[in-house]
């Protein structure tokens, strides 16, 4: 791959011409893309792409086109998430980088699983699934959308899969329900489903269905309300507790000493959507401040610029965050 850099003007040559194709997508919907979210001009000749506009918009999206080149050359298949989660990449580097020049390619970080590969689709996300390989507990904080507990129930998956772990854990505090299930007809699966859909619709984007059943009942994939969980010791498991905004701090503290041997925990939660009862302080908060130093412990914060779910989704989080701001300011 050759460049020349002319003022305002770059243009971009490409071996591969069936690479090529792929970068440019069908009828060119890839470039047009590029144009939209960097606001330049993108000019095709043969295997050459000329960018058009202002120099540093011109340098982002370089960037972002030789990034997304090698990923096709590695995998051979992009999606339209796998090129918004390169040119997400590449805004925030070119806002971070104290160079005149961006110069290495973006690296997606995966979670590769036999059914399929799930790619990070912000920067934050990218810190979030590198952070599961270098710690025992990793705390995912953000609002709703974020891919914070999607991710770790890929982590969980692929661990499982890969015979590093024996089980899988998923907990979630049923505050709807005050903790006390009994009221409730059916089983304690029965009585917990409802709190735990998001855990199970994530596990089947990501495994068989005949195999997660099978998995439930013999017991390797665990569900369990986090009331269950008092008094034991996990080990050789991955363990998810989602929604821990709603855990109390006694809770907190209970579950986050339930760690055993050749064992992980990722925490979920959004701070903004805290449903304990008056004057209940959420165990979430403290713990992030108590562990904060704690040697192989991650917290990886998402906002609404992380949202990955349809893009209103971010804009009504910004909106909400901005009303919240504006009446604490107007409090203090």
């Amino acid at each position: 791959m050759s460049e020349q850099n002319i003022k305002d003007k770059l243009e971009l040559v490409f071996d591969d011409n069936r690479l090529f194709a792929s970068l440019c997508g069908e009828f060119d919907e890839n470039l047009f893309l590029f144009e939209k979210q960097f606001n330049i001009e993108i000019i095709t000749r043969g295997n050459h792409i000329i960018l058009l506009g202002n120099i540093n918009n011109i340098k982002m999206a370089r960037l972002a086109l030789e990034s997304l080149y090698a990923l096709i050359e590695q995998s051979n298949h992009v999606d339209r998430h796998d090129i918004e989660g390169i040119i997400r990449m590449a805004k925030q580097q070119a806002r971070q980088s104290n160079s005149s020049d961006l110069q290495d390619n973006i690296k997606l970080a995966q979670i590769k699983m036999r059914k399929t590969i799930i790619k990070a689709r912000t920067p934050m996300q990218n810190n979030y699934i590198n952070a599961f390989d270098k710690n025992e507990l990793v705390f995912g904080i953000g609002p709703a959308g974020t891919g914070k507990t999607y991710l770790g129930v890929a982590q969980g998956v692929k661990l499982l899969e890969r015979k590093e772990i024996d089980r899988i854990i998923l907990s979630r505090p049923a505050v709807e329900a005050g903790e006390n299930l009994g009221f409730l007809p059916g089983d304690l699966k029965e009585k917990v489903d409802p709190y735990l859909r998001p855990l199970y619709d994530a596990l089947y984007d990501m495994m068989e269905p005949d195999f997660i059943e099978r998995a439930i009942n013999n017991g390797i994939i665990e569900i369990a309300p986090l009331a269950f969980m008092r008094g034991r010791t996990l080990s050789n498991a991955l363990i998810i507790l989602d929604e821990a905004q709603n855990t109390t701090r006694m809770q907190m503290k209970m579950f986050l000493t339930r760690l055993g041997e050749n064992s992980k925990m990722i925490v979920t939660g959004d701070p903004s959507q805290i449903d304990l009862p008056r004057g209940v302080k959420s165990g979430l908060l403290e713990a992030l401040d108590i562990v904060k130093n704690v040697q192989g412990v991650n917290v990886t914060r998402f906002s609404e610029k992380d949202v990955v779910r349809h893009e209103l989704v971010g804009r009504i989080v910004k909106a909400y965050n901005a009303k919240d701001n504006a009446e604490g300011e107007n409090k203090s």
